[in-house]
């Protein structure tokens, strides 16, 4: 059965779990809308990205 040969020390332990933090998100306000959304993402209520339409926009129409 494997065994460490040595403890691994508080420094070597914490280095190893740096990267195991939670993110937080990078939320900004839109140009446009105004609406807060997510960096490098889609408005999805305007549908533009980077300053131009990538999306169209849905229209309210009635089924009746």
């Amino acid at each position: 059965m494997a065994v460490p040969k040595r403890k691994t020390t508080p420094s070597k332990r914490n280095m190893r779990r740096s990267h195991d933090s939670i993110k937080s998100l990078n939320i900004v306000e839109d140009k446009e809308s105004g609406e807060p959304r997510l960096s490098h993402r889609i408005d999805l209520s305007t549908g533009m990205y980077n300053g131009r339409q990538v999306l169209k926009q849905k229209t309210d129409t009635n089924n009746n």
